[in-house]
């Protein structure tokens, strides 16, 4: 399929489309006339990448995972990458949570000291 029909049935633009490509998430092969065509199974492609997107993973880590599918799920090689990640955020939110409830007693103590 071509790129445009590509974006339509998945509803990512063309442009990060070809970001995708560039990147090493997405293959394609090139027409005589230089254009791209996808296999049948790229849709599902960009669905997982969207999906690994949207957990929070960078591009290079997804580009290393994609060899790893088996049908609709990850390999279970890849689930220690994985819970790492998770417990990179877990650590981050930790962060979070304790710089936010650090500026709320901020925000509580000015509130109840006078101008001056």
């Amino acid at each position: 399929m071509k790129i445009g029909e590509l974006s339509r049935r998945t509803g990512v633009s063309v442009r990060l489309l070809r970001y995708y490509e560039e990147q090493g998430l997405l293959t394609s092969r090139r027409s005589p006339g230089g254009h791209r065509g996808y296999a049948d199974d790229a849709p599902d492609t960009v669905g997982r990448i969207r999906s690994l997107l949207a957990a929070g993973l960078p591009t290079r880590v997804i580009r290393d995972l994609m060899p790893c599918w088996d049908g609709a799920a990850l390999q279970s090689c890849v689930t220690g990458h994985l819970q790492d990640h998770l417990d990179d955020l877990d650590t981050r939110i930790a962060e979070l949570q304790r710089a936010r409830t650090s500026l709320h007693g901020f925000l509580t103590a000015s509130a109840g000291t006078p101008a001056g």
